[in-house]
């Protein structure tokens, strides 16, 4: 696999080995001093220590911060600015999945900016505080499924709201991501798979959104079709590096799809994270059969498309969903990971509050989001 640079817009370097390749757009960036943000996991792989080997062996110096949750809090943020003062770094060097990428963009963020971190939410213009003076952001993927690695906004969980809260801007989006299948092949199945149906639910909810961006269409079938084709593979063989470079792209192409929107699906797996500790992806996973049977009503011929795409031969897209998710291993509903019908009144309060369903081509009321968790468990 040669590796190659594409543009969209933010300059992305794809290809095994393509890390050795991180240095130059460092310095590009104008970056001498680099905080590496990741989390533990990442760390415990030998990642961090790659990338700071890399960085350092051209001659730019890098400090390590993995204070990084899973589902990131604010916390985080505030403790990954100070990092980033005390090395004196002038670029952020972001390695690891959604948490990580999502991290060191607000941590780039907070270093310039003051305000409180829910006065920067998107849902409520948040973006008008946010300025060019953020310092470079770099990102280094090692899962296949949140594509922040491309994208422009944050999310995080803030103690004023208790809920996920994205900020976005342009000013977030990173100089440059490079896309190296060789680091996600330490990727556990479980992993792969959920992180894999992130990248699915971000393809077909683009996709299904209300607006009119046809080159956000296609590339967002485009990406649905790759994870056809390799979710399965990189789940049952982890070294397979063309079924890793598939979801990669997958990923990386569902962020930039998403820009046109999303859906009620990621508005049910928001606060599943945030409350239930859940894995976003396999949040995403467990609600999605039940928003295309809800979706099916206002855009059939999309669901249709999007069918013949995941598995001709499957009877709705919803059984197609349930099909691929079964083979890769993960629960067939919410119950299995805790989730009971006393949950559903408060999830569906949070999901409300998220503005991601804004975008759902058919409109969710609250009782919607009771049926849709409901049907779900």
């Amino acid at each position: 696999m040669s590796i190659v640079t594409w543009s969209f817009p933010t300059t992305i370097v794809f290809g095994n080995g393509s890390l050795t390749k991180l240095p130059d757009h460092v310095r590009r960036a104008s970056g001498t001093r680099a905080l590496v943000v990741c989390d533990p996991g990442v760390v415990r792989a030998g990642i961090a220590e790659r990338v700071k080997r890399v960085l350092e062996g051209a001659g730019i110096a890098a400090a390590i911060f993995d204070r990084v949750a899973p589902n990131p809090v604010e916390e985080n943020v505030f403790e990954g600015a100070a990092a980033f003062k005390a090395h004196g770094a002038d670029v952020v060097v972001s390695v690891g999945g959604g948490a990580p990428l999502d991290t060191g963009k607000l941590i780039a963020l907070r270093t310039t900016h003051e305000r409180p971190l829910h006065e920067y939410d998107d849902a409520i213009g948040g973006d008008a505080h946010i300025t060019s003076n953020v310092p470079p952001i770099l990102t280094v993927p090692t899962t296949a499924g949140t594509g922040s690695e491309v994208g422009r906004s944050g999310v995080v969980t803030l103690k004023a709201t208790g809920r996920k809260t994205v900020i976005f801007s342009p000013y977030l989006l990173a100089k440059a991501a490079i896309l190296d299948p060789e680091l996600t092949t330490s990727m556990p199945a479980r992993v792969t798979a959920a992180t894999g149906f992130d990248a699915l639910t971000h393809n077909i909810e683009a996709y299904l959104s209300l607006g009119d961006h046809p080159m956000a269409d296609g590339i967002a079938l485009a990406g649905v079709e790759l994870c056809a084709k390799y979710l399965q593979t990189a789940v049952e063989n982890g070294a397979d590096l063309e079924a890793r470079g598939g979801m990669m792209k997958a990923a990386m192409m569902g962020a930039v799809a998403f820009q046109k929107g999303l859906g009620v699906c990621h508005s049910l797996a928001h606060p599943l994270s945030s409350e239930k500790d859940m894995h976003h992806g396999l949040a995403n996973a467990l609600c999605l059969p039940a928003v295309m049977d809800f979706n099916n009503i206002t855009v059939p011929d999309r669901i249709e498309r999007v069918r013949r795409v995941v598995d001709v031969t499957a009877t709705s897209l919803s059984n197609a969903i349930r099909s691929l998710r079964e083979k890769v291993g993960l629960p067939s509903g919410l119950g299995a990971e805790g989730v009971t019908k006393a949950d559903i009144g408060k999830l569906a309060d949070k999901a409300m509050e998220d503005a991601c369903h804004r975008s759902n081509p058919r409109p969710c009321t609250r009782e919607d989001m009771m049926k849709l968790y409901d049907v779900s468990l």
